[in-house]
């Protein structure tokens, strides 16, 4: 045995096989040792570690040229063509990669909801746990600081804004209707289930180039881009049914949601303050088909609405309620591609069409109002080196209103207007190192029908002040174009425009979030008439303006406490606004001073359950009293909700679910309304403006159907 070793040790040392030591040391930019690094030559299995001093030794057979590659999480790959034989105690400096998972992020004035965001305030799940949200998208959020509650709306009200200055776009486009049909005082909801979104991006101000048409925010939902597995969904609901089903093969998945809601056997049994001659129904559905190409990915998702409601409303005017007869169509479709084209260019792509139609009867009258939107997109981006990333695209909004006025007297008043809006934008993100980076960039865009362009310019910088910490700061001028109620009486209007100034400080450890974030807005070129509301008769102008200034705090932690997950927001903001048929600047109605909001959900491991918690105050919101001399010297109490929710599991795939907002029963007021004439004593009379009911009790059944006989809807609810 001994002899067969010898002769093949001797085979090998005549054929010239021998072994070169190569050594040195691995250091970062200070010069100090990285330990762990990984050392090798490409094409080999010749390698070693670095050692805590940061040195490295080890043999190689490969002689002569080869690539000697050093690689480390956090900092970039070092490559290198050396001479084997040379390479004896060498020192490497490595360089921190402007991408790693601890370098700065741009992200002032954004909030980030899904699990593949790099600084994440929300999960996806959070959405409908929490408590009083009854799985709207518009509710959950409105528990982060920033938003407003406005309970007699249920829309989305940002930083002094109203609810039409926050933008919704699907997959990176525009939805024109993103909220279901409503009367006077009656909450609507958002149309679109959380249930096929995957992530929320919710941006509270100076959100990026690539969006515009909103003068506070965007709201940016993404659906999922993969199914997990085939599975039915049933859902049995005190307010209707649900069903949801999911089909995957090889390279593609179709996912279909359908719901039915019938409030009248809920209503029947919880007393309304809402005098219904027909509850409110709807017949809805979603869809999502990805088709997974070999650089690409391509989905499509479509969604529908019909709802109808009749109600009768008091009328301080006059001795009889108004009645008002309310049918809703909604119909929306999406198809977006992102893929990847040669020299690692970055491609998105989409199209977007929605329609919306209304017919409401008022009484004797009737009005009907049809809208067509439609949005293309075309976007390009490529990190042209490790520190530059490069984006531009194009937009292209087209939207056509019109309606018809009859009058039961035979007379017909149509309005309406036809608009195209042709964008351009380009945006550079800058990493100067991994603790300061720079976005720069603009927005051009072309009103045909106002006969107006726009340049708006965009920028933000982010400075890393710690390992888990950060400050930023964000500008931004925004442009939008005056709602529909103006444009479909005059076209000769101006659009409105906003200037942003936001200072963020974030703090991100372990489950545990801190956010701090200032923010100034100036307001100009705001729409005002001189009628009490906008006719067609009224005098627009665009003297308009305004500011909102204020702070948002919010604190997440998942940690601390086992099983329990909590957050607190708390917003302060002062604004003032002189627009509409306002005299003056004052506060509006739908802004309260203070908002504050906390969320709770823990999990009984021994009941099997998970029960939330949510609680929301705001201090009282300003009202016009004629009785007084002073404009909106009104102001409301504060208002108050304790929500509570328990999801409890029966089986793997069987939850019964149980939700109860306002729970004390808190007589909450949100404004009031006054005739417009004073009575034979100079009194102009008033009622206030309340919830529907004083609470709302939601209870359902939900049983998922899959191959793997564990997966259920609890992280849904």
């Amino acid at each position: 045995m001994k002899t067969i070793i010898t002769f093949l040790l001797l085979i090998v040392s005549l054929s010239g096989f021998s072994q070169t030591t190569l050594s040195g040391k691995v250091v970062d930019e200070k010069g100090l040792p990285i330990e762990g690094a990984n050392i090798f030559i490409e094409g080999t299995y010749d390698g070693t570690a670095s050692d805590a001093t940061g040195n490295f030794s080890f043999t190689t057979t490969a002689t002569g040229t080869q690539v000697l590659k050093i690689t480390f999480l956090t900092y970039e790959s070092f490559t290198e063509t050396i001479v084997v034989e040379n390479f004896k105690n060498r020192t490497i400096k490595m360089k921190e990669s402007m991408n790693s998972l601890d370098a700065v992020v741009i992200n002032a004035g954004t909030l980030e909801a899904g699990d593949k965001a790099r600084v994440s305030v929300l999960k996806p799940l959070d959405i409908v746990t929490t408590a009083g949200s009854a799985g709207d998208i518009i509710a959950a959020l409105q528990t982060l600081p920033g938003t407003q509650t406005v309970g007699e709306s249920g829309r989305l009200y940002v930083r002094g804004g109203e609810a039409d200055e926050t933008q919704t776009f699907v997959d990176g486009l525009r939805v024109a209707q993103p909220y279901g049909a409503t009367a006077n005082n009656i909450p609507t909801r958002g149309r679109f289930s959380p249930f096929l979104f995957s992530g929320i991006s919710f941006s509270t101000g100076g959100y990026s180039a690539e969006y515009g048409e909103a003068l506070s925010s965007v709201l940016l939902l993404n659906t999922q881009d993969e199914a997990v597995q085939e599975q039915t969904d049933i859902s049995l609901m005190t307010l209707g049914l649900g069903l949801s089903n999911t089909q995957k093969w090889e390279k593609s998945s179709l996912t279909l949601n359908t719901a039915y809601i019938d409030l009248a056997p809920y209503q029947a049994a919880v007393p309304q303050a809402v005098d219904w001659n027909r509850p409110y129904q709807s017949l809805s559905g979603e869809a999502v088909y990805r088709y997974q190409f070999e650089n690409g990915l391509l989905k499509v998702y479509g969604a529908f609405d019909a709802s109808r409601f009749d109600l009768n409303q008091d009328n301080l005017n006059t001795d009889q309620k108004d009645r008002i007869d309310l049918n809703n169509n909604n119909f929306y479709l999406n198809t977006s591609y992102k893929g990847i084209l040669a020299n690692n260019w970055d491609l998105t792509a989409g199209l977007s069409y929605g329609f919306g139609q209304n017919k409401i009867g008022l009484n004797l009258d009737h009005l009907e109002n049809v809208e067509h939107a439609s949005h293309m997109k075309l976007k390009l981006s490529n990190r042209i080196s490790k520190k530059i990333k490069l984006s531009f695209g194009a937009d292209y909004f087209m939207t056509k209103f019109d309606e018809d006025y009859n009058q039961n007297l035979g007379n017909t008043f149509s309005s309406g207007y036809d608009a195209n809006i042709a964008a351009a934008y380009g945006e550079m993100d800058v990493f100067f190192s991994k603790k300061l980076a720079a976005k720069v960039g603009f927005r051009a865009s072309n009103n045909d029908l106002l006969q107006e362009f726009n340049l708006s310019p965009r920028a933000s910088l982010a400075y890393k002040t710690g390992k888990f910490s950060q400050v930023s700061f964000a500008y931004g001028d925004f442009v939008q174009a005056p709602r529909a109620d103006y444009l479909k009486y005059n076209h000769q209007l101006e659009t409105e425009n906003t200037a942003h100034y936001i200072l963020n400080y974030e703090y991100n450890r372990q489950g545990k979030t801190f956010r701090a974030e200032a923010y100034y807005k100036k307001y100009n070129n705001l729409v005002k008439f001189d009628t009490e509301t906008p006719q067609f008769n009224s005098i627009y102008n665009n003297s308009g303006s305004g500011y909102a200034k204020g702070l948002d705090i919010f604190w997440r932690d998942n940690k601390s406490f086992k099983n329990l997950q909590y957050w607190l927001s708390y917003s302060f903001i002062d604004s003032q606004r002189d627009y509409r048929n306002f005299p003056q600047e004052v506060t509006p109605s739908f802004i309260a001073k203070h908002t504050a909001s906390i969320v709770t959900k823990y999990w009984i491991n021994g009941l099997r359950s998970q029960v939330g918690l949510t609680h929301s105050f705001t201090s009282g919101r300003p009202y016009d009293n004629p009785n007084e001399t002073t404009f909106m010297n009104g102001k409301t109490k504060a208002y108050n909700n304790l929500s509570l929710s328990w999801a409890y599991l029966m089986s793997p795939q069987k939850i019964l679910y149980l939700s109860v907002s306002n729970v004390l029963g808190t007589q909450n007021v949100f404004g009031y309304e006054y005739a417009n004439t004073a009575d034979s004593n100079g009194v102009y009379k008033s009622k206030p403006i309340i919830p529907t009911a004083d609470r709302f009790i939601f209870v359902g059944f939900f049983w998922t159907i899959s191959k793997d006989k564990k997966t259920n809807q609890l992280d849904n609810l």
